[in-house]
């Protein structure tokens, strides 16, 4: 059973610091043997959107955000980790395993 890691990315202007965020957390986790979907929202709107399966399925959740996402009432009753764009683009792997340990 693979373990799966999803992640939704956003920011006011939801253009560069979306996309290293959404980036960082897809390598780092992939890295880790996770299964990871990443959704983005910004200028362009939702992108690579997260299904209420996607969700369900998740082992971790990750919002890496600087706005509240549009759409945030699918992660209503489910664990959310909350972080800043800035924590997963300097430090993912840090921000993955602080989860995990929590777990």
């Amino acid at each position: 059973m693979s373990k799966k890691l999803i992640a939704l990315c956003a920011c006011p202007m939801g253009l560069a610091h979306t996309f290293m965020a959404a980036q960082a957390i897809k390598k780092v986790a992939e890295e880790m043997g996770y299964e990871v979907k990443v959704e983005t929202q910004g200028a362009d709107g939702i992108k690579n959107e997260l299904t209420t399966k996607d969700i369900k399925e998740a082992d971790i959740i990750i919002h890496a955000i600087a706005v509240t996402p549009m759409d945030v009432e699918r992660f209503d009753n489910y664990t959310v980790h909350e972080v800043t764009l800035q924590e997963v683009i300097k430090d993912a792997k840090g921000v993955i395993q602080a989860i995990e340990a929590s777990k």
